[in-house]
């Protein structure tokens, strides 16, 4: 099932039920990939678009000196990408963090979409949209915030996109990433990240154990981090 799609592209509009009977047939088949895999590399030339179904992968760059530096984290509801196959090669990987289950959806089905059913088309674009609002965030984090807001501003994140896609109803969500991969998403070392996150515990404002997250106090977050969803477009979600 496609859910969290659904539940996601309803902060868009509402689907009908043969527009999302069609979304469903369009994606052929599903696969499950084991964690590290690499879901598309960079120069590839992709033939499908992939949908998360489970678990959780992430966009990253591979430098010429081994470092990984993570762009974006992939959750239940996210596509990559809707206009991917427009690409004659990929310009970045996506890796699983966790096993992960995906939605193929051959090009083919994907154009026919796009081209002939407008309504669809609108709705999977304004996802695009967010996808890159998202990255505009990341980048606004990573140079002008320090470190406590940063990885502050992306517990926040996470919480608010985990319940756009029907994943969550309160404070508590799967969040599986190691300190290393939060290290690489946030241009951390990994022992400033471990006295960051122990910050965080310390004052109160989240709990992480046990590859869940429970944000303890909400608003001193948001302060901290000075989060404002907006660039998120869910203005329906709570939080």
């Amino acid at each position: 099932m496609i859910t969290p799609l659904f539940s996601k592209l309803s902060y868009y509009m509402t689907l009908s039920q043969d527009e999302k009977q069609l979304l469903e047939a369009a994606g052929n088949r599903s696969i499950l990939v084991e964690k590290g895999d690499i879901i598309i590399n960079e120069g590839e030339r992709p033939e499908h678009v992939y949908l998360i179904e489970k678990g959780w992968a992430c966009r990253y760059k591979l430098l010429e000196n081994g470092d990984n530096h993570i762009m974006a984290f992939l959750i239940p509801g996210d596509l990559c990408d809707v206009h991917i196959t427009i690409l004659k090669k990929m310009d970045h990987s996506i890796r699983a963090l966790t096993p992960v289950t995906l939605r193929k959806f051959p090009a083919d089905e994907i154009r026919n979409i796009m081209e002939n059913h407008p309504r669809l088309a609108r709705a999977l674009f304004w996802s695009t949209l967010v996808d890159e609002a998202v990255l505009r965030e990341w980048l606004v984090n990573m140079g002008t915030r320090p470190a406590d807001a940063r990885l502050a501003h992306v517990f926040c994140e996470m919480l608010i996109r985990t319940r756009m896609a029907g994943c969550a109803e309160d404070d508590d969500i799967e969040f599986p990433l190691t300190q290393a991969e939060i290290s690489e998403s946030m241009g951390l070392t990994q022992v400033h990240t471990n006295r960051v996150l122990q910050k965080l515990r310390h004052d109160g404002l989240v709990k992480l154990e046990k590859k869940r997250l429970a944000i303890l106090d909400w608003d001193r977050l948001k302060q901290l981090s000075q989060f404002d969803p907006a660039y998120l477009h869910c203005q329906n979600v709570p939080g």
